[in-house]
């Protein structure tokens, strides 16, 4: 029997990525990964702004990648993604789908029509001698998706889904091992950020944060007064040349981003605990570009005082023909949770 083959696409603010994972009897091989930066505005926040600029990269990272398929399944997260825990009456699962229009327009802040909405089961319960079904619910505004769809149908690719990227972070990093019940995933990128508590596997509560490693070069950029490209390497590497005053300043950006970031990640574990005592997180796992920020997982793990470790979505997966080798698989690492774990979604 042939190998069935899926490939996961997200377009973020700072790139393309994409991963083509093979599954068969001996395991899930991931076969080819690649990622094309995009200049700056081309996709903001999560949605496709310039879509020439976009369909070009997607052209050019199908031909430098070599990815056999033009199947995808598509990510998607930004600040008009909702997720809220509710409770509805019960239905059969085979009703469930066509009844939700009826039973949540009073919990969505936009028009049911002009969402595409879904909702994910978490339990069944008896709530004043009635059945309920308790889940997230997830509505996105549908011309959001849409116009990252016809980028993506532009490039000559066909989205098979439309997934929700902090469910894909959990499909690729969300393992707890023993003691361990339930984890916090926390996947940062250059402008979106997702934050995913999980229970065994089972979602129990999402957040999408507009923050992420590029609010950090905004403000290297801003305060030394120099080109975003070199703000951005400043970030990453530091400055030979840098004075003491430049290097003070740097610093202070990054320490600002971060103070923000994890006040943001705390309060949000803080309100889902105040509600849901029996599912406090015993671990936070660490993903996405913005991760390898100095100090974060230290910060992170100082203010909530739980223990924080990177996450490693490659680590279950056998290696293809990738064309990469250790150092390049190890640095894409960080960046590769999202484009596998919607590939994974494919066949879950």
């Amino acid at each position: 029997m042939p190998r069935r083959t899926a490939i996961g696409l997200d377009i973020g603010t700072s790139g393309v990525r994409a991963a083509e994972l093979s599954f068969g009897g001996g395991g899930i091989t991931l076969e080819k990964f690649g990622q094309v930066a995009l200049p700056l505005g081309a996709v903001r926040d999560g949605e496709v702004v310039e879509q020439d600029v976009v369909v070009d990269a997607l052209r050019t990272l199908w031909r430098g990648t070599r990815l056999t398929g033009r199947k995808v399944a598509l990510g998607v997260a930004n600040q008009r993604v909702v997720v809220r825990q509710v409770d509805l009456p019960w239905v059969p699962a085979g009703e469930l789908k066509q009844s939700l229009p009826l039973q949540v327009q009073d919990y969505l802040p936009m028009p049911v029509a002009d969402s595409v909405i879904d909702f994910h089961v978490t339990e069944e319960m008896t709530s004043g001698g009635s059945r309920v079904l308790r889940g997230l619910l997830v509505a996105v505004a549908r011309d959001m998706v849409m116009s990252n769809v016809r980028a993506v149908q532009a490039a000559g690719l066909r989205p098979v889904s439309v997934d929700l990227s902090p469910f894909a972070v959990l499909r690729s990093v969300g393992r707890p091992h023993g003691e361990i019940a339930t984890e916090a995933l926390i996947d940062v990128g250059s402008r979106v950020s997702n934050l995913v508590v999980h229970s065994g596997g089972v979602p129990r509560f999402v957040r999408v944060l507009l923050m992420g490693g590029q609010d950090v070069t905004d403000a290297i950029a801003e305060r030394l007064g120099v080109p975003m490209e070199l703000a951005e390497a400043v970030k990453r590497h530091g400055a030979d040349d840098a004075t003491e005053q430049e290097t003070e300043l740097t610093g202070s950006a990054v320490d600002l981003m971060l103070e923000a970031f994890v006040d943001e990640i705390r309060s949000s574990l803080d309100y889902f605990s105040a509600s849901n005592p029996q599912y406090r997180p015993e671990r936070l796992v660490l993903t996405g570009g913005g991760s390898l920020l100095p100090g974060i997982a230290e910060r992170l793990e100082a203010a909530t005082r739980i223990p924080t470790r990177p996450g490693n979505p490659l680590s279950p997966l056998l290696m293809g023909r990738t064309g990469l080798d250790e150092d390049q698989l190890t640095l894409l690492q960080p960046l590769a949770a999202v484009p596998v774990g919607l590939a994974l979604g494919v066949v879950s």
